[in-house]
This record gives C-alpha cells, structure tokens and sequence, in this order.
C-alpha cells in the first residue's frame, strides 16, 4: 500500500486504497468498517474534507482487542481465497 501518513493502527485495518487518474483517493476498503474516529482521522489527515468513499469487505464490527487477535488469520484467509479465485480463472 503507498504510505499516506495514516497511523499504522488504521492502516493495518486497509485492505486497499483505490486511485483516480488524478490520483486523488477514490475509494478506502478495509476489512471491517472503520470506526467513526478513525474515518475521521483518514478525512483530517489527507486533507479529504468531502470524502464519503469508505467500504469494508465484511459488514461485521469488530472491537480493536478482536481485530488484534484475529488480524493475521483474517489477512492469510483473505489473501489465500483471493489467490484461489485467481487459479480458477
């Protein structure tokens, strides 16, 4: 992922952040859905003031103690479908 300047505790949580042609940030998609603090600390920090292009792969919430149990397993899972879709292709 190219660094933004986003604490490493919500850039953990980005599965993938989706560019325009200008560059600028179309799309954030993180696992589960960000906190309303951590969005808005994506908004302040890269200056995105109008920004509303938060998505998650999972509609599950989940609390920071959990995702630091099960972040790893989540991430090897994921990653491992992922490259399983793209052998049956």
């Amino acid at each position: 992922m190219k660094t933004l300047d986003i604490p490493s505790e919500i850039e953990d949580k980005i599965f993938e952040i989706k560019f325009n042609s200008d560059k600028s940030i179309s799309k954030i998609i993180s696992y589960f859905p960000l906190s309303e603090l951590e969005r808005k600390t994506i908004v302040s920090l890269l200056n995105l003031i109008t920004f509303s292009g938060f998505h998650s792969i999972f509609a599950d919430t989940v609390t920071d103690d959990e995702w630091n149990k099960t972040k790893n397993q989540i991430k090897k899972r994921f990653q491992n479908e992922l490259f399983d879709i793209d052998h049956r292709l």
